[in-house]
């Protein structure tokens, strides 16, 4: 089973909490907001990425099953 990051843009205020914690999977744009990559999240970033669902500060970030 794999996992794949989502935003939601309507919630999200741009605080940037998830870029710092999964640099690899979550970049931000010139105004803050997060650009997820396109792809799985790798097993080596499960626990961060949970991490950065868990304390994403408007609850925008989810994780889904693909």
């Amino acid at each position: 089973m794999t996992e794949q990051l989502k935003v939601d843009m309507i919630a999200c205020d741009g605080h940037g909490v998830c870029a710092e914690l999964v640099p690899e999977l979550i970049g931000l744009d010139e105004w803050g907001y997060p650009v997820l990559a396109n792809a799985p999240v790798p097993r080596e970033l499960r626990k961060h990425a949970r991490k950065a669902v868990t304390l994403c500060p408007k609850l925008a970030l989810s994780l889904s099953n693909r």
